[in-house]
């Protein structure tokens, strides 16, 4: 492990204007490195260098398989150091080993599919009868923005970098303050599969100035986000006094609605997966289980041995896929869920396994169950973003969407049932952008993914993904004769 990481702006590697910040392992609360602390100056040249390249053409004038060929050789570039960044990625981020290189190899797909995507963005001809010859391309935006979170650095920063790069954007992109350091292997793979210096341009800054120097910089062209609801909210008023399209993906408090005729022997698997993966960390987990009154018991106690069944501790020390997790990634993150869970207790909640810190140093959370959970109460409308499984209860399907659409986000839902009417009725009328059905996570890199209400706007991942960064240009041409 460095002791010191530079900031990586028009193929140099650098200092920051505003100093240091200190990288604490969450597992230990010990200061592992320093990362280059960028201000709006860095941010200024960051950017001047990505339009520099943009405007001299060197992407949009290569064949766009020649391009995708690059794209597909930064996801390889990963896959050779996936040792390093993977233990890079759970020291400074908390994860299990093993859930680290699950990370990276997420990473490298995206690449992988962009770059297979790269020479399929085609226009199409208009006719417009005689005397006219008429069609539309796709032109990319020019520089594209990229603020990234800490819970998957690795990943979420590959899902906007190779998409943008596919479609000949260049890049600025703001690594997360408390997991910069694996942000790093995105400039050197830049480097090592030949794309022009300021093409990548990889900074680590605080929100408040450099990320806000970033949204609102008059030569963006267009926003990646991914995080809480007011910093989006935030990031949408500043791109929106330079006219610049964003890409919002701000989390949710999604759901999981389990009938009377579920396979809750498989669901166990969905728990796992569902909550527990990264500690609760992701934006699209399995927060909420809304399960028929009849099944309710069984759930819980179901619940309630995979909870128990994990292990928790220093990610450095969880090599092997199975039953174990990491820390939070930071105390005041775990300490923030902590307190939702004691409010949820003083509500009338009921606290089956779980819900409270560990006594060892570090940013540890037992692995927590919730009973008596009500649609009103803070827990079941707030995003916990920790391993805090809330259950309610329902009577019959229009209760269980009632419940369910009952917040303000709509990133993911899911419904698990035997009956595939009933299923697809509920897919319907869930409010979520995505919708799982007896399988929490199903889909893939494939598959388009983004939120309704305040879970954001724009898509990505998929083919969808592609829009967001190309423009439209139409060309009218009249003929003589």
């Amino acid at each position: 492990m460095k002791r010191y990481w530079q900031n990586f702006i028009d193929g140099a590697w650098v200092d920051g204007s505003a100093g240091r910040i200190n990288v604490t392992d969450p597992a230990t609360a010990e200061v592992i490195a320093e990362h280059a602390l960028a201000d709006a100056g860095d941010v200024d040249q960051a950017v001047q260098a990505a339009r520099r390249v943009h405007l001299s053409g060197v992407l949009t004038d290569m064949r766009p398989i020649e391009r995708g060929r690059l794209v597909h050789a930064m996801g390889r570039y990963l896959l050779e150091h996936i040792d390093d960044i993977a233990q890079t990625l759970t020291l400074e981020q908390g994860k299990p080993l093993w859930e680290s290189r699950i990370e990276v190899e997420g990473a490298a797909l995206y690449f992988e599919y962009y770059g297979n995507q790269a020479s399929t963005v085609e226009g199409r001809s208009i006719p417009l009868g005689k005397g006219y010859f008429d069609w539309t391309e796709y032109e990319p935006f020019g520089v594209s923005a990229q603020i990234i979170p800490w819970n998957y650095p690795v990943e979420m920063t590959a899902r906007s970098l190779s998409a943008a790069l596919a479609t000949g954007n260049t890049c600025v992109i703001k690594s997360p303050e408390m997991t910069p350091l694996t942000n790093a292997w995105f400039a050197q793979a830049a480097q090592a599969v030949g794309l022009p210096d300021g093409a990548v341009n990889v900074l680590c800054g605080l929100g408040h100035e450099a990320g806000a120097a970033l949204a609102a910089h008059r030569h963006v062209n267009q926003i990646v986000f991914t995080g809480s609801v007011p910093t989006g909210i935030a990031i949408a008023t500043a791109a929106a006094g330079n006219v610049v399209p964003c890409v919002l993906e701000l989390g949710g408090k999604s759901a999981a609605i389990v009938h009377d005729d579920a396979d809750l022997e498989a669901f166990e698997n969905d728990i796992r997966w569902g909550i527990y993966f990264n500690a609760g960390q992701v934006c699209s987990a399995m927060s909420r289980v809304i399960v028929h009154e009849s099944r309710e018991s069984e759930l819980l106690e179901r619940a309630e041995k995979i909870a128990k069944s994990l292990s928790v501790g220093p990610g450095i020390e969880r090599t092997e896929f199975g039953a174990n997790m990491g820390a939070m990634v930071s105390d005041a993150q775990r300490d923030r869920a902590a307190g939702m869970i004691a409010r949820a207790e003083e509500q009338g909640a009921k606290v089956v396994t779980g819900g409270r810190k560990l006594n060892r140093p570090g940013a540890f959370l037992e692995p927590t169950v919730l009973a008596n959970v009500t649609p009103d109460m803070k827990i079941a409308q707030q995003e916990v973003f920790g391993p805090v499984l809330s259950v309610l209860s329902f009577r019959d399907e229009a209760e269980a969407i009632e419940i369910a659409n009952g917040t303000d986000y709509g990133l993911v839902g899911g419904v698990f049932t035997a009956d595939l009417d009933r299923a697809t009725r509920a897919a319907r009328q869930i409010r979520a952008g995505q919708v799982f059905v007896n399988e929490w996570y199903a889909g893939g890199v494939e598959t388009p993914f983004g939120g309704y209400g305040k879970s954001g706007y724009g898509r990505e991942k998929g083919r969808e993904a592609l829009w967001n960064y190309v423009q439209t240009k139409n060309v009218a041409v009249r003929l003589k004769g």
